[in-house]
């Protein structure tokens, strides 16, 4: 079983998506883009606990906060004035309804489908009367079998359910049920998808922020309580323990003094009301409920080497996840066919562990669905197992798929994805540099120019920007425009090209910053100061064969660095040399190319032109074109 699409309309940042999902998946995006809408959007479609919350959703899970009917525009009355002339009233009704006031719009809804594939016999089972069937390839439904009686392999049954939320304005309240999908779109009265049914479904979403404070708690939805239900185990305990702890009295020695302040106020309490209202107050542990017990008890664990115990979730948080992903396994072990939903598994979590997470859940689920940032955890995902979302300005959410050029080779993509790529699928805006000594060094001058002159520059990390090394100037190109495939703003950074070089980039690229010289070595030593090489000549342990050739390097300091320069490539030579430089010592044409960056991300607002105060008697044809 899997969730193969998900569909949404109206739901928290989402105006609309449809995103496809392979069998295990790592949702990947900058932040805000809605990896965790899309897991919150499975939840309340699938999970069995969600909906027991009142009301289960608010405001702020509708788009921009819109729920209430609002009026339609002018266009909209019209045509509705049409359709109500042709379908309800006479001519004489329909002319009358145009002097009309506007009719309000239908209230918004949340409206999000979930379709599920690989169902099991017991699904197909209980499900039957709503299973349709699902061509994998054309990722669509249809509405019956081959005629022929015979499907390929492709086609399959599956099953689409359908959360609705809305406000209702009678309770002024907000509602939300799920549905089973073919019970709206054959008509008659939708059929509710339940909880019981939810539970056969075997979702299950792990919010990376509370899991853990809850795994070994009693709570409803605690993973220990999850357990319990998935074993079937009914605790015969609560009665037990209320009766002997309602015989229990704390602080009841005279002598800690709490009992005797007590019974003064119970003294002065019988002078103004009999004793039928209430008397004798004394302490007790709890309120004696079960639901109060629910979230009092919980588990405590040994730490260190001795025999004291501590509340679990008073442990380090990697042993709390690690706590957690022990407890998982004996989810899946019990169900052996659930989908797992989990948020940024790397929290608190060594590298090791973040993959040894990402395998056994894998292993154990159906299907494992992740947020994350990690490269690590990234690294265990195919390329059509990472799903690169991305949301533009009208709130549309869509999947961008990684598509390697013909000079990217797949080999060398995994081999270098820490190092070259992972960071570019988490931004939003690349800049591809043509090898390591301009990846180490702009940022350094972009940083170093944002301290020195901050009303002036921006560092890339305030741009929202990575950059990345293409490895020489002939993969820039093709770089860049597996990154631009993605969604992401692209950028370039090299030596001088000849034409079609150029050319090449710049198909790729929103701004191409590229320099006269062959070298960016050559750039610094004609564009900075005497002084400035001299101040870093003098910070130096020189390597022996240099010295050798220039006994007296701050002497010879422009010779020197220029041999520096080329074999301290790409090991932070010249990041070094314009981390210690001031604004002007840092030459003209970077400068310029981080202002250039800056404009281009970050562009100032334009200034608008005053007018000129016009003189009366001034014709009005003085003022055209002003603006």
């Amino acid at each position: 079983m899997r969730a193969c699409r998900v569909s949404i309309s109206h739901f928290r940042a989402i105006k609309a998506a449809t995103v496809l999902l392979p069998k295990h998946a790592v949702l990947i995006g900058d932040n805000n883009t809605g990896k965790t809408t899309i897991l919150e959007a499975l939840d309340l479609a699938l999970g069995p606990d969600r909906l027991n919350r009142f009301p289960p959703i608010d405001e702020h899970d509708f788009y921009q906060g819109q729920y209430l009917a609002t009026c339609g525009s002018a266009e909209d009355q019209d045509g509705d004035a049409k359709d109500v002339e042709e379908d309800h009233f006479e001519q004489d009704a329909a002319e009358a309804a145009d002097d009309a006031d506007p009719a309000p719009e239908e209230a918004p809804r949340i409206e999000i489908e979930v379709a599920i594939a690989d169902l099991s016999e017991d699904q197909k089972a209980r499900f039957g009367d709503y299973v349709e069937f699902w061509d994998s390839v054309a990722d669509q439904f249809y509405a019956e079998p081959n005629p022929e009686g015979v499907d390929p392999d492709h086609i399959t049954e599956a099953l689409r359910v359908t959360f609705h939320g809305w406000y209702d304005p009678d309770e002024d309240d907000f509602q939300g049920k799920t549905y089973f999908t073919r019970s709206i779109t054959e008509g008659g009265s939708p059929v509710e998808f339940r909880k019981k049914d939810k539970q056969v479904c075997g979702f299950l979403y792990l919010r990376s922020l509370r899991t853990g404070s809850r795994a070994l708690s009693l709570e409803r939805g605690s993973l220990l309580d999850i357990i319990l239900r998935l074993k079937e185990v009914r605790p015969q305990m609560w009665e037990d323990t209320i009766g002997k702890l309602s015989d229990f009295t704390v602080a009841a020695d005279p002598a800690l003094g709490i009992s005797g302040v007590l019974e003064s106020i119970n003294t002065a309490l019988k002078k103004y009301v009999p004793k039928e209202w209430g008397i004798e107050p004394h302490l007790k542990v709890s309120n004696l409920t079960r639901e109060h017990l629910r979230k009092v008890i919980t588990a405590f664990i040994a730490t260190g080497e001795g025999e004291h115990a501590a509340p679990f979730y008073r442990q380090g948080t990697g042993t709390i996840n690690m706590l957690v992903l022990a407890m998982l396994s004996q989810i899946a072990a019990d169900k052996q066919n659930v989908i797992f939903a989990m948020e940024e598994p790397e929290t608190a979590i060594p590298p090791y562990a973040q993959k040894r997470i990402v395998h056994e859940i894998q292993s154990l689920a159906s299907q494992a669905i992740f947020t994350s940032h990690s490269p690590y955890v990234l690294e265990e995902f195919a390329l059509d197992e990472t799903v690169v979302l991305g949301r533009n300005a009208s709130g549309e959410l869509s999947r961008k798929l990684i598509a390697l050029p013909d000079s990217l080779k797949l080999k060398v993509y995994r081999q270098d994805f820490r190092a070259r790529f992972c960071e570019g699928l988490l931004s939003r805006r690349v800049l591809i540099a043509e090898g390591e000594t301009e990846t180490t060094a702009f940022p350094v001058v972009c940083r170093r120019l944002a301290e020195l002159n901050p009303a002036e520059y921006k560092s890339l990390e305030a741009l929202g920007m990575c950059t990345l090394n293409a490895g020489s100037d002939s993969k820039i190109a093709g770089m860049a425009k597996l990154f631009r495939n993605l969604g992401k703003r692209t950028f370039a950074l090299c030596d001088k090209q000849d034409t079609a070089g150029q050319a090449l980039i710049e198909a790729e690229v929103e701004l191409l910053l590229m320099h006269d010289e062959k070298a960016i070595e050559k750039l610094v030593l004609d564009g900075t100061t005497e002084a400035a090489l001299q101040r870093f000549a003098g910070t130096l342990e020189w390597p022996p064969h240099i010295i050798q050739k220039y006994p007296v390097p701050v002497a010879q300091a422009r010779d020197a660095l220029a041999e520096y320069f080329g074999w301290a490539k790409g090991n932070w030579g010249l990041a070094d040399f314009f981390a210690q430089c001031s604004e002007a010592e840092i030459p003209e044409w970077l400068r310029q190319a981080c202002k250039q960056l800056m404009q281009a991300c970050d562009p100032a607002p334009a200034q608008e032109e005053v007018a000129p105060a016009r003189d009366e008697a001034q014709p009005e044809a003085a003022n055209d074109g002003a603006d």
